[in-house]
């Protein structure tokens, strides 16, 4: 060890005593001096035993410390083993949750608890502690500490109750017995929910407060990967805990309440999945849910002579009265409030019944549930599989002979039929909870309350729909389709997109690429009229789609080009975004590429990395979607 480097515990001796003098006096010298020596020897006394404390102190803390680093060292060594494998365990407890192995989940809990109380245990004595004051190597010391005790917290405090609240769930808090959903059960999921996500919520805290800078490499990666991680469980726990708080109140537990559900036709694209035709009212009291009514959008609600409700200007500018009109136009806006809120005027106009909320689905969220309820029998022709769904309710029904009445007939049959295999079909419920988060991910899942607290609570949820108001630090794109056919050539319908982010602007701008590539593999000949249509591209077979491109919040377009090529574009306005239109036609097995450059809103920060994100329009087949980040600009 260099003796010229500092210690944090140096130790001065005291400067030399100086002599002390006295005069010696006879016993009968008026002037006793023995009081005077007396009291100085005693005091010097009194000093000499002091000074041999202060060395004794400062060799025994010396030594202590030489022999602390070497306990640390080892200690440390055992602490990083029982921290390295509660890692590995953390990756196999969270894919046995995802599965549905809870049991499995609970006894690998049981594990990682002991692996991270022992590196708590052997990270938080005093030794550990007064290393940390060490210059070098003290802040590794402490972020280590701040890792322990965070893991600690976490599987003694956090874990157990998420776990809790996804047994009540799946173990039949959301799946009803016997057409009835239990809300007692829900309600102690939603509190053992909000006692997870405050202790999440914690250490995601704790360890986004630990400084990163001057930390050693793997000390700082194990605190990055717990920081992301922590941060991923965070926006994923968040929206559950708010969805399983309300579900109780939704389900009727204070009061009986009554939604309008809309299966999406993906044949037919609108922008928030497809053309709504086939509805069902849906009434939830106490738990248990039925069907009150059913129709079709086209059938039921007709067209109405104006807007039913007053229309957002810039909403009007883009998709004219149309949107407040026609059932089957409610949604060419990519923002489901405003469709709900229009659906449920529509059916109270023609019904007299206000109901308390709008759900929509389509029939590829209805394939995931399919899969784990199983197949579900027709009345008449084969029964709905999670392999079959799609083509029959998307494709083979307009593929006959049938009548329109007929179809709406056989969507109405399928919609009771799938409604009471779900609610009354005994099966294990466990399988049920990823499919569901498949839909809601997917957004072929969305739900509108209007009780205003209610629908603040799903604010920034998959399930409410909507841009976010405020793109903040990640600028969001908007890529959503509607049908400019008249048909239902929408199943034939492939897309892609690539995002990548660009340079910054001096006013704190980032420039974004977008690439949006359609395609279509529709046969050339052989379709039905049921399928081609009103041909509204003129030729039947090519299909026609309105492309609207969306820049994030306070954003706006610089340029665009069709495979390389300039095109007419229409623009607008939308919730403070604005909007490239561009109309697309696809004739059979061709595909084309819209190029559009976009600039973001200013960023609240230029020093970190940009990741766009992206919101499309679910279709028959799923995106295939590419996202490139932008590196930190100079400040």
């Amino acid at each position: 060890m260099d003796s010229s480097a500092e210690t944090p515990f140096a130790f001065t001796p005291p400067a030399t005593e100086p002599n002390i003098a006295f005069k010696r006096t006879r016993r009968s010298d008026p002037t006793p001096q023995r009081p005077t020596f007396i009291r100085r020897l005693r005091r010097l006394r009194r000093r000499r035993p002091l000074r041999r404390r202060h060395v004794a102190i400062a060799a025994g803390l010396t030594l202590a410390l030489l022999a602390g680093a070497g306990w640390v060292g080892f200690d440390g060594w055992r602490a990083a083993g029982n921290l390295r494998t509660a890692a590995a365990l953390v990756g196999t407890l969270r894919q046995q949750v995802l599965v549905g192995d809870l049991p499995g989940a609970r006894g690998t809990l049981r594990v990682l608890q002991r692996e991270a109380g022992a590196a708590h245990e052997r990270t938080s004595g005093v030794v550990w502690r007064s290393a940390g004051l060490l210059p070098g190597v003290g802040d590794d010391l402490v972020a280590a500490r701040t890792l322990a005790a965070t893991l600690a917290d976490l599987t003694d405090n956090g874990i157990p109750p998420l776990l809790d609240a996804a047994e009540a769930l799946t173990g039949g808090g959301l799946t009803p017995a016997v057409g009835t959903i239990d809300v007692g059960v829900l309600s102690h999921a939603a509190e053992s929910l909000a006692t997870g996500v405050d202790v999440v919520n914690r250490s995601t805290d704790r360890i986004a407060a630990v400084p990163t800078g001057g930390l050693a490499a793997d000390v700082r990666t194990a605190i990055s990967q717990l920081d992301g991680g922590l941060s991923k469980l965070s926006g994923m726990l968040a929206p559950i805990e708010r969805v399983t708080r309300l579900l109780p109140a939704v389900l009727g537990a204070d009061a009986p309440r009554r939604y309008l559900m809309l299966f999406q036709n993906n044949a037919e694209v609108r922008a928030t999945g497809g053309m709504p035709g086939a509805f069902v009212v849906v009434e939830a009291n106490r738990g248990a849910v039925s069907i009150v009514n059913q129709g079709s959008a086209a059938g039921a609600l007709q067209v109405f002579d104006q807007p039913v409700l007053p229309l957002d200007p810039d909403a009007e500018d883009l998709y004219s009265e149309r949107l407040g009109t026609y059932p089957a136009d409610i949604n060419l806006t990519p923002d489901f409030p405003t469709a709900a809120r229009l659906a449920r005027e529509m059916y109270r106009v023609r019904t007299g019944m206000l109901v308390d909320g709008v759900i929509a689905t389509d029939p590829v969220a209805l394939s995931y549930l399919l899969a784990a309820i199983g197949p579900v029998q027709m009345p008449s022709g084969p029964p709905l599989t999670a392999d079959s769904a799609v083509r029959l309710l998307l494709s083979q029904v307009y593929a006959g002979t049938m009548t329109s009445a007929q179809q709406d007939a056989y969507f109405a049959t399928a919609a009771r039929a799938t409604f009471e295999a779900l609610t009354r079909r005994p099966g294990d419920p466990r399988g049920l909870a990823a499919p569901l988060m498949r839909a809601v991910t997917e957004r072929r899942l969305l739900f509108w309350s209007a009780d205003a607290d209610e629908q603040q609570a799903l604010a920034g949820t998959r399930l409410e729909g909507t841009l976010p108001a405020d793109d903040g630090a990640k600028p969001g794109v908007g890529l959503f389709l509607n049908d400019g056919s008249g048909a239902k050539l929408g199943y034939y319908l492939t897309q892609s997109a690539e995002i990548t982010t660009g340079d910054c602007t001096d006013d704190r701008r980032r420039e974004l690429r977008v690439k949006v590539t359609l395609g279509s593999s529709a046969p050339g000949s052989g379709l039905s009229k049921s399928v081609l249509g009103l041909g509204l591209s003129g030729d039947p077979y090519t299909v026609r789609t309105n492309l609207m491109v969306f820049s994030p919040t306070g954003g706006s377009i610089a340029d665009a080009s069709i495979d390389g090529a300039s095109a007419p574009i229409g623009s607008g306005f939308e919730r403070g975004r604005q909007v490239a239109v561009v109309t697309i036609d696809l004739p059979p097995g061709t595909r084309k590429t819209l190029s559009v450059t976009l600039l973001t809103g200013t960023l609240p920060t230029v020093d970190t990395p940009v990741t766009p994100v992206v919101w499309t329009t679910p279709g028959v087949s799923p995106w295939r979607t590419a996202i490139t980040p932008g590196k930190p600009c100079d400040k």
